[in-house]
C-alpha cells in the first residue's frame, strides 16, 4: 500500500481561541483556494460560530487526498498530525505579547461572577486597599533582594490587584469602566507624553529633558491649579516629603522656604528635602539603613543564642551592635 499523500494546498491552520476569530494572515490564500474549510471539534463554541464553517468529518484525511482542504484547529492533535504526516502544511502565527493577560482577565471575571468565589464577590475598592499596599511592598522587597522568582510572583500579585479593581469598577451602576478602559487610558497617556517616540517632536535630547517634557505635558493634560495637585498624600511620609520637595524645587521654591525647625517632623522634612535636592532618594536611603539595622539585630540575636545568652541587657545590645562588621558575620 502506497503512502497516503494529501492534495497540494491542504493545510492545518493553528488559531488561538483567546484571540477570537483571528486567523494568521498567511492562512488567507490557502483558505481562498481550498475545496473545503473545516473547524476542528476541539475549538470553542464561540470560535466555531465565528468561523461559520462545518465541523471536520471523520473521513477528513481521505477527502484531503482528492482536493485541498483546510483544517482550522487550536493544536496539532492526532487527526491534524496525520494530515501533517501526509504532507499538509502547518500555518500559524506566534501569539502576541500579552496574550496571557486575556486568560488573567477571564479568570478574574469567573471568580467575580455568580458561581465563582464568594470572598472575591464580596470585595470592593475599600476592602481591597490593604492588599494593594501589602502586595506593593512585597514587590519592593523582591526588588531589593534581587529575587527573580519572587519578583515574577509579586508582579503577578500586583497585576491581580489591577484586574480586581477594574472588575469591581465594571460593576458600578453609575460610572462603570473595565480593564479595557484602564488599558486604553494608559496607552493614550504613554503616547501623548512621548511625542519624541510616537510623533515628530525632536525637542527631547536626553533623559533630563525627557523628564522635564513629561512633567510639562502632564501639567497641560491635568490642568492643575497647584504644583502639589496630583501628589499622592497617602504615600509614606519620607517619600511624600521628597515628592513635595521635587515639585517645589521645580516651581522655584528655595530650600530655605521649605519646612525646617527643631521639632521632629520639621527636622525630618528638612533632611528629606536636602537629600532629594542632593540627588538621593530619602525613602530608599532610610529603607536601606532600616533593613541593614534589621539584619544586624538578627545577626546579634543569633550570636547571643549561640553563646547561650537569651536575656540581653542594654550593655549586651550595645556590645553586639557596636560593630556592624561583626553583626554581619
Amino acid at each position: 500500500m502506497s503512502e497516503l499523500r494529501v492534495a497540494e494546498g491542504t493545510a492545518i491552520v493553528l488559531v488561538d481561541d483567546r484571540l477570537g476569530e483571528a486567523l494568521p494572515a498567511a492562512a488567507l490564500p490557502l483558505v481562498r483556494k481550498a475545496e473545503a474549510v473545516y473547524a476542528d471539534a476541539g475549538l470553542s463554541t464561540a470560535a466555531k460560530a465565528a468561523l461559520e464553517v462545518p465541523e471536520a468529518p471523520e473521513d477528513l484525511l481521505v477527502r484531503a487526498t482528492t482536493a485541498p482542504i483546510v483544517l482550522i484547529t487550536g493544536e496539532v492533535h492526532a487527526t491534524a498530525e496525520r494530515l501533517r504526516a501526509a504532507g499538509a502544511v502547518v500555518v500559524g502565527a506566534p501569539a502576541p505579547a500579552g496574550v496571557e493577560l486575556l486568560d488573567a482577565v477571564t479568570v478574574m471575571d469567573r471568580l467575580r461572577s455568580p458561581g465563582g468565589c464568594p470572598w472575591d464577590a464580596e470585595q470592593d475598592h475599600e476592602s481591597l486597599r490593604q492588599y494593594l499596599v501589602e502586595e506593593t511592598y512585597e514587590l519592593l522587597d523582591a526588588i531589593a533582594e534581587k529575587d527573580r522568582e519572587a519578583l515574577r510572583e509579586e508582579l503577578g500579585d500586583v497585576l491581580l490587584q489591577v484586574l480586581f479593581h477594574a472588575r469591581v469598577a465594571a460593576e458600578d451602576p453609575d460610572d462603570p469602566f473595565g480593564i479595557d478602559a484602564v488599558a486604553a487610558g494608559l496607552v493614550s497617556k504613554l503616547v501623548s507624553r512621548h511625542p519624541h517616540v510616537f510623533a515628530d517632536d525632536t525637542t527631547v535630547l536626553d533623559t533630563e529633558s525627557q523628564h522635564a517634557r513629561w512633567e510639562e505635558l502632564k501639567q497641560q493634560e491635568k490642568q492643575r491649579e497647584s504644583i502639589v495637585d496630583g501628589v499622592a498624600l497617602g504615600q509614606p511620609a519620607v517619600a511624600l516629603a521628597a515628592k513635595l520637595t521635587q515639585r517645589a524645587a521645580r516651581a522655584g521654591i528655595p530650600l530655605e522656604a521649605m519646612p525646617s525647625g527643631s521639632d521632629t517632623g520639621s527636622a525630618l522634612f528638612a533632611l528629606a528635602a536636602e537629600g532629594k535636592l542632593g540627588g538621593v532618594d530619602p525613602e530608599d536611603a532610610l529603607r536601606g539603613v532600616a533593613l541593614e539595622f534589621a539584619a544586624r539585630v538578627r545577626a546579634a540575636e543569633h550570636r547571643a543564642r549561640e553563646a547561650g545568652n537569651t536575656e540581653l541587657t542594654s550593655d549586651d545590645w550595645r556590645e553586639l551592635l557596636s560593630d556592624p562588621a561583626r553583626s554581619d558575620a
